[in-house]
């Protein structure tokens, strides 16, 4: 069944998927409230998609559907993982220290903007920009590490700063 997508067709989507589209969801985050919200995500998408493309058409809803939600969980699953990490350094602060909502909420911000810079990056890029920012590796003893050249770090690494850059901008 092949579904071209005008506005009528994506309330007809809509009306015959949604259900189907948030119980599946719902097995995979176990709350009914996180499973419409991303259901109606998906939705969003789909329009979205739709108004870019005038002659956009789907082959199988349940399978563009699905995947559309696969990409979103995986976006929902990274930030819940930033945000427990973070909730955990929270707690290994001295009592004395003290953040209040508003900052934690940059900082949570910011901590999911900066996952997603570096979920951009290709893997050896990511892990050499990691290697070098986090661990605090010399060129040489990344170069050594990953099986590359030094000016191939090199090249990692600038290609990591522009991307980096070119998101924030």
């Amino acid at each position: 069944m092949s579904l071209s997508i005008g506005s009528a067709s994506v309330t007809n989507l809509y009306s015959e998927h949604q259900r189907w589209l948030k119980g599946w969801i719902q097995r995979r985050v176990g709350c009914s409230d996180e499973a419409a919200d991303l259901a109606q995500d998906t939705f969003i998408r789909v329009i979205q998609r739709q108004r870019k493309e005038a002659d956009f058409t789907i082959g199988y809803p349940r399978t563009y559907l699905r995947t559309v939600a696969h990409g979103l969980l995986i976006d929902h699953f990274r930030r819940r993982k930033v945000e427990q990490a973070y909730l955990e350094a929270l707690q290994q602060l001295p009592h004395e220290v003290v953040i209040d909502l508003q900052e934690r909420e940059i900082i949570l911000e910011t901590l999911q903007r900066l996952d997603k810079m570096l979920d951009a990056l290709p893997p050896p890029v990511r892990e050499t920009f990691l290697l070098s920012r986090v661990d605090g590796l010399t060129y040489q003893q990344i170069a050594v590490q990953i099986g590359v050249s030094e000016r191939t770090v090199k090249r990692y690494m600038q290609q990591a700063y522009v991307q980096c850059l070119a998101l924030m901008l």
